[in-house]
């Protein structure tokens, strides 16, 4: 197949910057072969500090990798074969794939997908509308270790799992800034089907218990101090296998970026648009959880 020419909207998160130079840089280790990023917008998010403080780097970062910065979010689409939607601010996400999703051609949207189960139903309502694919994933389910302990043929059924990592809090964005990847860890284990959420939480640590509707549970911690790094237990029914994410040999950026290209041109995602839809609803609930201290059942958001 032909490379393809991306464009890019959003250089406020060092994703931007990281996706273009494993694409763009043939030299580079791990590079991703397939397509090349050859536009992009830097939008930004005035009112998110993340956002506006780290833009003016990330769009010199990307510029130096020969791509032109252009001053729309429609010139960035405009003469390519897919999109990467990397802005940090999930907020924006809605608004953003109104105006791209237009063109017809596949999206990648960064994490978080968005921040609210309304958002999303209304953005796979627009993937649907226009019959335009969209995809979105947190890199570490394509984690080596990960995918190597899923592949265990010998040691029965998945029963349960423990996934772990850093939750930082950010104000609006609560468990979708950072809590976003380990929950993608556990759906990525025990796929669909959560049922209710229960989260604890002090100054330095949060914990999430979810139910999956066939009595399966899996757990979230997420801390912020101490250790940075991600891992998870996964429960077999003949026993129990630990994945170490710091152990892999390929960045798990990479490893996204080859599930993204293969989705760029093939048009079909390698994670069904229902089980994000899910992931979304879970963290919104887990969030309504370390609220009011009470489990909450996912079919109670929105009047699910």
């Amino acid at each position: 197949m032909k490379d393809l020419n991306i464009g890019m909207v959003g250089l406020d998160t060092s994703h931007a910057s990281v996706f273009t130079r494993l694409l763009n840089d043939p030299d580079g280790e791990h590079h991703v072969r397939g397509g090349k990023v050859i536009k992009a917008f830097p939008g930004g998010s005035p009112d998110f500090e993340l956002s506006v403080s780290r833009i003016g780097r990330i769009t010199e970062e990307v510029r130096s990798h020969g791509v032109e910065i252009v001053d729309t979010l429609e010139e960035a689409a405009e003469g390519t074969d897919a999109v990467l939607l990397e802005s940090v601010d999930g907020s924006t996400h809605l608004e953003q794939l109104r105006r791209l999703i237009v063109y017809g051609k596949p999206i990648f949207i960064d994490k978080p997908f968005c921040l609210s189960s309304s958002d999303a139903e209304e953005m796979a309502a627009l993937a649907a509308a226009y019959s335009t694919s969209i995809m979105s994933s947190s890199a570490l389910r394509f984690s080596e270790g990960l995918r190597r302990v899923l592949s265990r043929q010998d040691k029965g059924a998945i029963i349960g799992a423990d996934c772990f990592g850093p939750m930082d809090m950010i104000a609006g964005q609560g468990y979708f800034w950072y809590g976003i990847h380990a929950v993608e860890m556990i759906f990525s284990i025990l796929g669909e089907g959560a049922e209710a959420v229960n989260a604890k939480w002090n100054n330095d640590h949060d914990f999430i218990v979810g139910q999956w509707r066939d009595g399966r549970i899996g757990t979230v911690r997420g801390y912020r101090s101490g250790s940075q790094q991600f891992g998870a237990l996964v429960h077999f029914e003949q026993g129990t296998e630990y994945v170490n994410v710091a152990a892999d040999t390929k960045p798990f950026y990479a490893s996204l970026l080859e599930e993204i290209i293969c989705f760029f041109q093939d048009g079909s995602p390698g994670i069904e648009l229902s089980e994000t839809l899910e992931i979304i609803r879970f963290i919104e609930s887990a969030g309504a959880s370390r609220v009011s201290g009470e489990r909450v059942h996912m079919n109670r958001i929105h009047g699910k």
